[in-house]
């Protein structure tokens, strides 16, 4: 080198070396120790069974309007309605109930949110008073029917008696149903066998509830109201 002086290698932004002429070697892909490492899959939006439910609701959801589109039918086809010398429905009996089957899916709102925060002692308290509170809606429904059964009002008396068992009946077998799972769900949450994060059972039976309870105000507004 002329005049003894000494060469430095050009530099880069960051201050390193730049080999001309030469690409620098990439790291392997990994973690740093040479090892390889893959970035987990992003998994379904929603679960089989949260997707098999929801199909499962939208059939009954469409079971349902077939119902409320016949009792539409037959009411707008009777010249009165209710008929004459029929009992009238308890609204105010049945109103008071409707708030209480509202308050229920509340408490099973809060069960799922229990149990998806690991709070085992809110999940059963939440599915607890669920149940009771299910339970009550069907004891009042039941001896409010026995009342109209007593009154004249039959399935067989006519079509509005026809009309309002398969409605307002048809929702009841629901409701038992619901409540029968729901009373196993409780029954295995005492037990803790929700505790190790296995809550798609609980989020499943609370999707069924939250859909019976939703569907009653419909036929309450519908049946009771107008």
């Amino acid at each position: 080198m002329p005049g003894g002086a000494i060469e430095v290698p050009p530099r880069d932004q960051r201050g390193q070396d730049v080999h001309l002429g030469r690409v620098p070697p990439r790291l392997p892909p990994g973690n740093g120790d040479g090892r390889s490492f893959r970035e987990p899959e992003p998994g379904p939006l929603i679960s089989n069974a949260k997707l098999g439910m929801a199909m499962f609701l939208s059939a009954e959801a469409m079971f349902f309007a077939g119902l409320v589109g016949a009792f539409v039918v037959l009411r707008a086809s009777a010249p009165l309605w209710p008929p004459p010398f029929q009992p009238r429905l308890p609204v105010l009996v049945t109103g008071l109930n409707t708030l209480i089957l509202l308050a229920s899916g509340v408490t099973m709102m809060r069960a799922v949110r229990a149990v998806r925060g690991a709070d085992q002692s809110g999940l059963v308290s939440g599915l607890r008073l669920t149940a009771i509170l299910g339970a009550l809606f069907l004891a009042i429904q039941g001896y409010e029917w026995v009342r109209l059964v007593h009154f004249g009002l039959t399935a067989s008396s006519g079509s509005y008696g026809s009309a309002f068992y398969t409605l307002i009946g048809a929702h009841g077998v629901h409701v038992f149903a619901a409540l029968t799972w729901l009373a196993v769900i409780w029954a295995l949450a005492s037990r803790k066998r929700f505790a190790l994060g296995n809550h798609l059972p609980v989020s499943l039976c609370g999707m069924y509830w939250l859909f019976v309870v939703a569907l009653w105000p419909i036929l309450y507004l519908l049946v009771y109201l107008t």
